[in-house]
């Protein structure tokens, strides 16, 4: 039995825990706050509930794997929901589209009747080959460890395989040859945010993300996306993870080159035979582990463009909005100047960004039915001192004059909730980094700009022996799916005890 030091209890420590503890191992999983989960949290006050990380749950076959490998089913601990319709798209120019939660069919016939042309046709070509992108990619490299460049050779069947996959193109570049109307543009463009990234950069592989939501289906949990946490906490209890919240790791120790263990704030020493770091791998590489070879690391990594962060508006709403959607977004008309603003060289929050609202009709998240819980996100530059391609967000009534802004550009695009707001809690990407240890912020860790970026993500093997990492800023990267995907490469490397 090998003795395991998990550091981090996000969903991918989490995940990862349960299945090596499941597999014979003696696993200790320390977490520095006082709750498991990460950034899979929640938020409650005078009865709303809210998700302050993931509110969008797909490809639950990673979870019921995990949760049928370490125990009994999924659905057995938490209460899934499929989420019917899914999304409400909103446009500039007045025109909106209800997508179905499933069936990239459906999603076609929604878009064509209300953006009318050859959307229909467009959407269907696209998602037909988002989905022979997703068959090419998912067990070589998303489910398996990344070997850099080797892993893209490992995909390449053929040269139709590569064509496929257009590794030198963009998301943008792919949005241009397949979707004529702009609105659908805009669609397929915000899906490069789902990995911190900018769709004029991003690889065209991402395709794979709107192909894996319409066939696989958009997900709720009852009461919040943050229930799996709580559920994959008890897995762990249940498998005889030693669970130990307010506890902080200062470094990772190495005898002969090998991790060994790892240092308390406290000064207490844990012994290990496997450190599994769910941390960001700057933070590990950078500031937990004092070797050359994790210091080249870190310089590597602080030389690649950083991952979006968030900017969050809890609002706490009287009545209810006709006509909203479980998730909604408002897009404005020039979304360039969001990436602009993010991405140039002097980081700025977007003057009119694209708006996402995340309002689930979950009985268990509102304190009656005449009340909503409405999460707010908007893609926002890192937090630091204003200088290396940072904002501060703590600059004396910065994120509350942005949080009105925010509030104003909604109501200009027609939902003015401000005369029904019963509170407002505002979450900048500072506060993000206090509550995470992620640098500035990041959701994602550095993002998937360029075409190399996905095959330059921090390995799950680390050069040392006995480190390994999990979790949205190493491979595959970021996300529920991907993080889950990530614990089982992670346990799988380990192997049994």
């Amino acid at each position: 039995m090998s003795n395991v030091v998990v550091i981090g209890s996000g969903i991918g420590g989490l995940a990862v825990a349960a299945r090596l503890a499941v597999r014979g191992h003696h696993v200790t999983l320390l977490e520095q706050s006082s709750t498991f989960g990460g950034k899979l949290a929640r938020y409650e006050r005078d009865g709303h509930v809210f998700d302050t990380g993931p509110s969008l749950f797909t490809l639950p076959a990673v979870y019921r794997d995990l949760f049928l490998k370490t125990g009994g089913a999924l659905e057995e601990s938490v209460d899934l929901q499929p989420v019917e319709p899914a999304f409400g798209y909103h446009f500039a120019d007045g025109s909106s589209v209800v997508v179905p939660g499933v069936d990239p069919a459906k999603a076609a016939i929604a878009f064509g009747a209300a953006l009318g042309g050859t959307a229909d046709a467009d959407w269907r070509r696209l998602i037909q080959r988002g989905g022979k992108m997703w068959r090419i990619t998912r067990e070589p490299f998303l489910q398996s460890p990344l070997q850099g460049w080797r892993s893209l050779m490992a995909m390449a069947k053929s040269p139709d395989d590569i064509r496929t996959i257009a590794p030198m193109s963009s998301l943008r570049d792919l949005g241009r040859d397949y979707l004529n109307d702009p609105r659908l543009r805009q669609v397929l463009d915000r899906y490069a945010t789902y990995t911190g990234s900018d769709p004029r950069k991003a690889p065209a592989v991402l395709a794979t993300v709107p192909y894996m939501e319409e066939t696989f289906g958009a997900w709720h949990i009852g009461g919040g996306v943050a229930a799996l946490a709580d559920a994959v906490v008890e897995r762990c209890i249940e498998r005889g993870v030693t669970m130990r919240s307010n506890t902080n790791v200062t470094s990772i120790e190495l005898t002969d080159g090998a991790a060994s263990g790892v240092l308390l704030a406290d000064g207490e020493r844990i012994g290990a035979d496997i450190v599994v770091a769910n941390a960001d791998a700057q933070q590990v590489y950078g500031q937990l582990v004092d070797d050359r070879r994790a210091q080249r690391i870190a310089r590597d990594l602080a030389k690649r463009p950083p991952g979006l962060s968030g900017f969050v508006l809890l609002l706490a709403l009287r009545g209810r909005t006709p006509g909203l959607q479980h998730h909604n977004v408002w897009f404005p008309a020039e979304y360039d100047g969001e990436f602009d603003a993010i991405f140039g060289s002097k980081p700025k929050p977007a003057d009119d960004p694209a708006i996402y609202v995340c309002a689930p009709d979950d009985p268990k998240m509102r304190p009656d039915d005449d009340s909503e819980s409405w999460f707010i996100l908007i893609n926002a530059p890192r937090h630091g001192d204003g200088t290396k391609g940072t904002v501060d967000w703590d600059a004396p009534g910065f994120a509350d004059a942005y949080a009105d802004h925010i509030l104003e550009r909604l109501a200009e695009r027609g939902m003015d909730v401000r005369d029904r707001i019963k509170w407002c809690e505002v979450r900048s990407p500072a506060d993000l980094e206090r509550a995470t240890r992620a640098p500035g912020g990041s959701i994602y860790g550095t993002s998937s700009n360029g075409a190399r970026a996905a095959f330059q993500r921090p390995a799950n093997q680390s050069p040392i022996p006995g480190l390994f990492l999990v979790g949205g800023s190493s491979h595959p990267g970021g996300g529920l799916p991907l993080v889950g995907m990530g614990a089982e490469i992670v346990a799988d490397l380990i192997g049994r005890a």
